[in-house]
């Protein structure tokens, strides 16, 4: 279900298959995932379903790794790594493949499981080639959107957004498999161009944020709203800015310039402090001298090319 699917394909953009992948999610799918789980409520209790739903969760974070080959006779009834590797391929006979949780007796049962023979590659079909989080969470609504006004007939039009996401009028439900791109196995992962120099501040300015956010979510409870507000804002704003250095965007050095800018305000009017206190005055001093040095490099790039 091509609407379904928006909220689900951020988890499978990934071309790399480890276990980040398994936290790899879209914002969208908790508004879906319900309609699977809905049934259970006329069956099974409560407290049942909460605890079958953590293991669900935690059993699936596991199988996403290519460390674990084959489990012999396990991989008859269970969902494993070489089940699960299919299910993220792009491969032709990888699509709408093996969608089990933690049972692949279901996908036996419905004639949707295909083991692993040819070497998966994986990713979406027709992949997006950025690093840029609001790309990566809503670019196939914005597909969806574009398609949907595209199409004509309002019968159509509502096929777009309830059929697969390879229909068009013509075409069955799914689409045909004969359109997906095929690989040869030789395919490499989209990977920044950037310096190994940004990549390290890259990883530094993105650990320094991942502890920003234990922290926020340790405190939310005792949190004014601004200030969880302001954070959460710190917080896209980063992962944003992160992803147009890696991306290598023209407004890149500009943004940083200002997401640096942010950090200190937010510091110095008490909304954001460091998890050890004694190190706010060198946080200070760091994220002072990295924005006068992408100032430096945003001003380079409005007079070099004022256009970009």
């Amino acid at each position: 279900v091509n609407i379904m699917w928006a909220g689900h394909q951020t988890h499978h953009s990934s071309e790399g298959y480890n276990l980040s992948t398994a936290l790899r999610q879209s914002v969208l799918q908790i508004y879906t995932s319900w309609i699977f789980y809905s049934p259970l409520a006329l069956f099974i209790p409560p407290s049942v379903y909460a605890v079958h739903l953590q293991f669900n969760l935690l059993y699936q974070f596991w199988i996403h790794t290519e460390v674990i080959d084959n489990l012999g006779p396990l991989e008859l009834i269970l969902n494993t790594p070489s089940h699960h590797r299919v299910h993220h391929g792009r491969n032709r006979y990888c699509i709408d493949k093996n969608f089990a949780g933690t049972l692949i007796i279901w996908d036996r049962i419905f004639g949707t499981f295909e083991a692993e023979n040819e070497k998966v590659v994986y990713g979406l079909t027709h992949p997006i080639n950025t690093f840029e989080p609001f790309k990566v969470q809503f670019h196939h609504l914005v597909n969806i959107w574009t398609t949907f006004w595209a199409t004509p007939g309002l019968f159509n039009k509502f096929s777009v957004i309830f059929k697969g996401p390879g229909w068009s009028p013509g075409k069955p439900r799914l689409g045909l498999i004969e359109e997906i791109p095929e690989v040869e196995g030789k395919e490499v992962p989209f990977s920044s161009s950037a310096s190994q120099l940004l990549k390290i501040y890259v990883v530094v300015q993105f650990a320094l944020m991942l502890a920003f956010y234990e922290e926020t979510f340790a405190d939310k409870a005792v949190l004014s709203q601004v200030t969880l507000l302001l954070r959460v804002c710190f917080i896209i704003l980063t992962l944003t800015s992160i992803g147009f250095l890696l991306d290598q965007r023209p407004k890149a050095a500009v943004l940083e310039t200002f997401r640096c800018l942010v950090f200190l305000i937010l510091c110095r009017s008490g909304h954001l402090k460091p998890c050890i206190s004694s190190l706010s005055f060198a946080f200070e001093i760091f994220f002072s001298i990295c924005i006068a040095f992408w100032g430096v490099r945003s001003v380079k790039q409005l007079v070099s090319d004022p256009w970009r």
